[in-house]
């Protein structure tokens, strides 16, 4: 009885054992495979919920709530040093990429829709929706099947050599600025963005500008914000991402269209070098003012924009007083001789006369007070 006892809590001891081993297993494997996932600074591919989808979708605004919008065209010169963050790193770095690398990726993967561009026309639906395969052949990118690619969901590999991202060196995009009665608020909205090629033709003259396609700015919200940048040489950590990068307008874009009825750019309207910058400068100039032109100013302000214009006037007035002066200067200058003798002479004479008239004063006999105290010292 007892060597039973003995063999069945060896049993149970064994299989107590094996139960705990498996269970440590299980454990290591699954941290670790949770480490590599969470510790992976090279995963430039992540998956993009449903929710998050959601949260990047800037919700649009009624028109009942909007009482006033204008849509702006912007180009954004890669050249530009404020502009340099979509640019670089040009071939990808520590699985860091630039962003039009960032988008034919998105592309190639069926990850991504692009609409054409239609000069100035934009229609976001599905009629106008390119197919991967069109775009590659369109720009001339060799591209190849990819593993699990169907008729209906294309997939497509594309060389790093094979991607343009030397090429692309302009970006379009649409600005809808938006004041909404409901919040009372002027807000901007980023509605599209387009990657603009620059090629030289066959006899290597001026490169000319290809738009390639239109992206919707929500649609491409969610891997940007996965991807870290740094956008000063300052500081070597990447500090902000792409959509912060654009939401905070740190971008250098230059004005190159308003929606109007003709449909016309800024150089066909202002053909003249100098009035086209007047005229953007304008623009630019009423949509930094139109929040502040809507309220009444604060008696804090109109005292300080008093304070302003009395310290600016004064300023003038100061500098016209010194220029005059500085003008007559060289007059007083040239006749100094002759009149310092003049008035050294006439000053003497006047002294003198001065000194006789109050000699020969006569006493005065009209003030009763001086009379009393000459009296009483009698």
């Amino acid at each position: 009885m007892k060597s039973i006892l003995k063999i069945a809590l060896a049993f149970v001891a064994v299989i107590a054992f094996a139960g705990i081993a498996l269970a440590q297993e299980s454990n290591s494997t699954a941290t670790m495979r949770r480490g590599s996932r969470k510790t992976d600074s090279r995963d430039a591919n992540p998956e993009v919920t449903t929710r998050m989808q959601q949260r990047m979708t800037t919700p649009k605004a009624s028109d009942a709530d909007l009482s006033w919008m204008r849509v702006i065209y912007r180009q954004l010169d890669l050249t530009k040093p404020a502009n340099a963050p979509l640019y670089f790193p040009e071939p990808p770095l520590n699985g860091e990429e630039n962003l039009f690398r960032t988008i034919m990726r998105l592309l190639s993967e069926g990850k991504l829709t692009v609409y054409q561009y239609l000069d100035g026309r934009e229609i976001f639906t599905d009629k106008y929706v390119l197919a991967p395969k069109d775009v590659f052949e369109r720009f001339h990118i060799e591209y190849t099947q990819a593993k699990g690619s169907t008729e209906k969901r294309p997939r497509y590999t594309i060389e790093e050599t094979e991607v343009p991202a030397d090429e692309v060196l302009s970006y379009y995009i649409i600005e809808r600025y938006e004041f909404d009665n409901r919040t009372n608020r002027l807000r901007t909205v980023i509605e599209a963005i387009c990657p603009v090629l620059h090629r030289t033709d066959e006899w290597g003259m001026e490169p000319l500008k290809y738009p390639m396609f239109w992206v919707k700015f929500d649609d491409l919200r969610p891997y940007m914000s996965t991807q870290n940048i740094f956008v000063t040489d300052d500081n070597n950590l990447p500090s902000c991402t792409y959509d912060d990068y654009f939401l905070l307008g740190l971008y250098d874009g230059d004005i190159i269209k308003t929606r109007n009825l003709r449909n016309q750019s800024m150089m066909q309207m202002y053909p003249d070098t100098e009035s086209l910058k007047h005229a953007r400068d304008s623009i630019q100039a009423s949509l930094d003012n139109f929040e502040r032109k809507l309220w009444v100013p604060s008696l804090d302000e109109l005292q300080a924009a008093k304070e302003a214009r009395e310290k600016a006037a004064a300023g003038v007035v100061e500098t016209a007083e010194t220029d005059s002066a500085a003008v007559e200067q060289p007059k007083v200058s040239a006749r100094r001789s002759s009149a310092t003798k003049r008035g050294v002479k006439k000053e003497k004479a006047t002294k003198v006369k001065a000194k006789k008239a109050k000699a020969s004063k006569p006493k005065s006999t009209t003030s009763s007070a001086t009379r009393s105290v000459r009296n009483r010292k009698r």
